[in-house]
C-alpha cells in the first residue's frame, strides 16, 4: 500500500481527500453539473446530494489501500481554495489512466498542467506504471492541450475499411499516451 502523502508543486497541494472535504468536493460537482455531465457522469450519479460526498471520499480511500484507484484532491496552497481533482487508476500490464478535472473559475491558470505533471511523476515513481493514458473528448481542445503540453502523443485513429461509410460512427474521444522511457 502506497502512503497517502500529499504531492507538492509550486502553487498547488494535491493530496487525498478527507473526510473533512466532502463539502468542499460536493460543492464544486454541484456548482459545475451541468458542465461536468458529459465527462463525469459516474461521478455525477455516484455524489448526488451532501452525504453522497462522504461516501464517496470514504470509498476513495479504501480504493487507494487496495491500489485499485489513487485520488487526489488539487489545492491552492497559498490560497487554500480547492480547485478540482486528480486520479490514477492502474490496469492491466503496466498501464495507468488519468482523469481530472478543475472548477471553472480555475481553468485557463495553468493549474492542470501543474497537477498532471505531479501525477505522471506519481504514476511512473511509486504506481510503477509504464504507460500513461488520458482521454479526451474530440472537441476538448484545452484537455488535449494540457496532455500534449506534457508531452503524451495522440493516438492514431484506427484505419476503417474502405467500404466503411459512415463518418459519424467515428469515436469522438481521443486517447493520448505517454511512456515512462519518453
Amino acid at each position: 500500500m502506497l502512503p497517502r502523502s500529499p504531492l507538492l508543486t509550486a502553487r498547488l497541494c494535491l493530496r487525498p481527500y478527507e473526510p473533512a472535504d466532502a463539502h468542499a468536493f460536493f460543492a464544486l460537482l454541484d456548482s459545475d453539473r451541468a458542465r461536468f455531465r458529459t465527462s463525469f457522469p459516474d461521478r455525477l450519479q455516484a455524489v448526488r446530494v451532501p452525504t453522497d460526498a462522504i461516501t464517496a471520499l470514504q470509498a476513495f480511500a479504501q480504493d487507494w489501500e487496495s491500489g485499485r484507484f489513487y485520488v487526489f484532491g488539487i489545492w491552492h496552497r497559498a490560497t487554500r481554495d480547492y480547485l478540482g481533482d486528480i486520479c490514477l487508476m492502474p490496469q492491466s500490464r503496466g498501464q495507468a489512466e488519468i482523469g481530472y478535472y478543475l472548477a471553472a473559475a480555475a481553468e485557463g491558470h495553468g493549474f492542470a498542467r501543474e497537477a498532471l505533471h505531479a501525477v505522471i511523476d506519481f504514476g511512473f515513481g511509486p504506481v510503477g506504471s509504464q504507460k500513461l493514458l488520458i482521454r479526451c473528448f474530440v472537441d476538448n481542445a484545452r484537455g488535449q492541450a494540457v496532455a500534449k503540453a506534457a508531452g503524451f502523443r495522440p493516438e492514431s485513429p484506427p484505419k476503417r475499411p474502405q467500404w466503411f461509410r459512415a463518418t459519424e460512427a467515428t469515436s469522438n474521444i481521443r486517447r493520448f499516451w505517454l511512456s515512462r522511457d519518453e
